[in-house]
């Protein structure tokens, strides 16, 4: 019988580095032993001397541990698949069911089992769950970051169906954190959502976001963007910000001590000069090219591989369909962040930016 078989990553030097092979056997042991057979070194690694699977390896057929069933003697058919899965020392550990659902990513040099785990590991907040945090939290959620916290106060609006993908007809009126935790849970079980629905204000922004590893902005008013963004700086927090309008985009990726939203934008506008989405409107679809984009920065974050925005600010135009980015940095200056900073804790917000939290909550009109 021919059978699938993941290989993991300490065991791949004897593989060709190989993830997935194929193996022919009639039973576990059977398909073990061809591996053996094929691959010197492997049979070390799962046999002890008496010809039986090591205590420490634990084989799994289609999701199911083969000491349920009949240990090594399991028979296996074509088509069936085997995963070979050792203890590892610390750090978040793959399930069966995990390592078929993110097979895409497993075969992947650049992600692998390692980078799985870290994302498994990996806590991040999502600052509003509206146009910009839909997406975000879709596909945090589809590549299995570990622990999403979503912080929103708002309600589901059938205004808000047009572009905030994660909110169905049928959750109109649910508070949006609880639709969208229910939207992941269907998605993917394996993530833990944790629930803020209250306002983010001055007195519970550094508790909030003091749990999590990074954090990902989708907020459509000041106020709660130079929170965000302070509170970020101040508890030394990587902070992915994205805002849209109308038909553009801007994305950018703030690493704690080297550069902050201050220091790109160090006020606001007056009040009125820059309408909401909810004033002026915004093309349904262009949420879900930035907030892929913010999803794209957290993902390589928690992999700690490419060239994150940072020090860049990403620039996206709809409707001319261009790309553009252009370098940012720290200014010394700067009240927060800067040489001699002014700005040492969190302000009252309302008063700074001349307009209200959306009556002190985090608005994800976006």
């Amino acid at each position: 019988m021919s059978v699938k078989v993941y290989i993991p990553t300490p065991f791949r030097r004897v593989t060709g580095n190989r993830t997935f092979v194929e193996a022919d056997g009639a039973d576990v042991v059977g398909v073990l032993t061809d591996l053996e057979q094929r691959f010197p070194g492997f049979g070390e690694m799962v046999f002890d001397e008496d010809r039986q699977i090591l205590d420490h390896v634990n084989v799994y057929l289609n999701n199911q541990e083969v000491r349920s069933l009949a240990g090594g003697e399991t028979a296996v058919s074509d088509g069936d698949e085997v995963s070979v899965i050792p203890a590892i020392a610390g750090g978040e550990v793959l399930t069966p069911e995990e390592v078929e659902r993110y097979s895409r990513h497993l075969i992947m040099e650049q992600v692998g089992p390692v980078g799985q785990r870290k994302l498994k590991a990996g806590r991040v907040l999502a600052v509003g769950a509206g146009g910009l945090g839909s997406p975000v939290l879709i596909y945090l959620a589809a590549a299995g970051v570990g622990t999403i916290g979503i912080v929103d106060f708002d309600v589901v609006d059938s205004s808000n169906l047009q572009r905030q993908i994660i909110h169905g007809t049928s959750d109109i009126g649910r508070l949006k954190v609880d639709s969208a935790a229910d939207r992941i849970a269907d998605m993917n079980p394996n993530v833990t959502v944790v629930r803020h629905s209250e306002p983010l204000t001055s007195e519970n922004a550094m508790e909030i976001i003091g749990q999590y590893d990074i954090v990902v902005n989708g907020a459509d008013n000041f106020a709660t963007r130079y929170l965000v963004n302070d509170a970020c700086f101040l508890l030394s927090k990587h902070l992915v910000d994205g805002s849209i309008f109308l038909f553009e985009g801007q994305v950018t990726t703030f690493f704690p001590g080297e550069g902050c939203y201050r220091c790109l934008y160090p006020s606001p506008p007056p009040p009125g000069m820059v309408p909401s989405c909810a004033e002026a409107g915004v093309l349904g679809v262009l949420p879900g090219t930035v907030g892929g984009i913010q999803a794209t920065e957290v993902i390589k974050l928690l992999l700690e591989i490419g060239e994150p925005l940072k020090n860049r600010l990403l620039l996206y135009d709809a409707l001319a369909m261009e790309f553009r980015t252009v370098r940012i940095q720290r200014d010394s200056a700067c009240p927060l962040c800067g040489e001699a900073p002014t700005v040492t804790e969190l302000i009252d917000y309302e008063e700074f930016c001349g307009s209200p939290f959306h009556e002190g909550a985090v608005a994800s009109q976006n």
